[in-house]
C-alpha cells in the first residue's frame, strides 16, 4: 500500500531580485543608465552606461537537480521568461510572480505553456510599467509531467510482472492512498522485493528516482519519496511503476522500451505498509495529473479490480 505518489509532481522556483547567493547560480545586474532608467542584464554594464548610482548584482538558481529550469534573458529592456525542460517527455509549465512592483509580463501572467522533450520555449516578457520608476519582481516557475492536449485511447496492457498468480492489496478508490485524482484508478500488487518489473507498453523513459533506501509509515518523512520510473506512451499517457528497490531502477531517461522489456525491481521504499508495486497510469489534464482506467491481462486472461473501500 503507499500514499499518493507526490513524486508525480514536479515543482521548481526560480527567484529574480531576491536570491541567497550561491556558487553556482546564474547573476543578473541592475542599475540606472545616464537617462536615469532601470537596466538590467546578465553581464556588468560598461562603465560608460552608468549613471552616480552603484550596480546591483543578485543572484538566482534553480533547485539542485530540477528536471524544468527558468531561464532569464535580457531583452529589448526587458526580460525573457524561457522554460527548459531538462526531461526525455513532454512537460506543462505555469509562470507567475511570487510578487512584482512596477512590471507586467507578457503575456499576462499567471502564463502556461507545453514545452515538448529536452526543448525551451519562451514563456513570457517581463517589463517595466513606467521605464522611469524603479522596478522589481520575483517569478515563481511550477512545472507537471506530460502534454494536456494528449488524448490518450483504450489500450490492453500487459501485467508489470510475470507471475500467474496475481494478488492486489489495494485497488482503485482505495481509502488508504487512492483516493486523489493522480491514484484513483492505481492498483498496488503484493510482490517480494527483488521481483523483476517489466515494461505494460512500449513508451520512452521520462523520469526515473533509484536512490532512496527508506521506508515506514511516517507521512511527513516517507509520504513524498519512492523509487519509481515514469514512462510516456506514444498517445502521451503516463504509466508510473513505484515503490522499486534502491538501485533498482534498470533503464534510464530517454531510453526507448519495448512493452515486457525488463525495466527494474520490486521493493519496499517511501510511505509503504509491506513490499508492493504500486502501479497507475496518468494523464496531464491541464496543470494537473489525473489517473486514468486501464484494461490489463496477465497469462490468464483480462484482470479486474474491483473498487476498494
Amino acid at each position: 500500500m503507499n500514499r499518493r505518489v507526490a513524486v508525480a509532481a514536479l515543482l521548481v522556483s526560480a527567484t529574480v531580485l531576491a536570491a541567497a547567493a550561491d556558487a553556482e547560480a546564474a547573476r543578473l545586474y541592475r542599475w540606472k543608465d545616464r537617462y536615469g532608467v532601470s537596466q538590467y542584464g546578465d553581464q556588468p554594464p560598461a562603465q560608460e552606461e552608468l549613471a552616480a548610482s552603484d550596480v546591483n548584482m543578485t543572484r538566482f538558481r534553480n533547485p539542485p537537480g530540477a528536471l524544468v529550469r527558468l531561464r532569464l534573458e535580457n531583452h529589448a529592456g526587458g526580460y525573457q521568461a524561457w522554460a527548459d525542460n531538462l526531461m526525455h517527455g513532454p512537460v506543462q509549465v505555469m509562470l507567475r510572480f511570487k510578487q512584482h512592483h512596477n512590471v507586467f509580463g507578457a503575456p499576462a501572467l499567471p502564463a502556461t505553456a507545453t514545452v515538448p522533450p529536452r526543448s525551451s520555449v519562451l514563456v513570457a516578457t517581463v517589463a517595466s510599467a513606467d521605464p522611469m520608476r524603479a522596478n522589481e519582481f520575483e517569478l515563481l516557475l511550477d512545472g507537471l509531467p506530460g502534454d494536456p492536449a494528449a488524448r490518450p485511447v483504450g489500450y490492453d496492457y500487459r501485467l508489470p510482472f510475470d507471475y500467474a498468480r496475481v494478488r492486489v492489496d489495494q485497488g482503485p478508490g482505495g481509502s488508504f492512498s487512492h483516493n486523489d485524482p493522480q491514484n484513483r484508478y492505481a492498483v498496488d500488487f503484493a510482490l517480494p522485493e527483488g521481483t523483476p518489473i517489466v515494461a505494460v507498453r512500449e513508451g520512452v523513459v521520462m523520469q526515473v528516482e533509484s536512490d532512496f533506501d527508506k521506508a515506514g509509515l511516517n507521512r511527513e518523512k516517507y509520504g513524498g519519496r519512492a523509487n519509481f520510473i515514469r514512462i510516456v506512451h506514444d498517445d502521451g499517457s503516463m504509466a508510473v511503476y513505484a515503490h522499486l528497490q534502491p538501485e533498482g531502477v534498470q533503464v534510464r531517461t530517454g531510453q526507448r522500451v519495448r512493452k515486457g522489456q525488463r525495466i527494474g525491481l520490486s521493493g519496499h521504499t517511501g510511505f509503504s505498509t509491506a513490499p508492493h508495486l504500486h502501479f497507475v497510469l496518468q494523464a496531464n489534464r491541464g496543470m494537473r495529473l489525473e489517473s486514468l482506467p486501464f484494461r490489463m491481462f496477465g497469462p490468464l486472461g483480462e484482470l479486474k479490480f474491483p473498487a476498494s473501500r
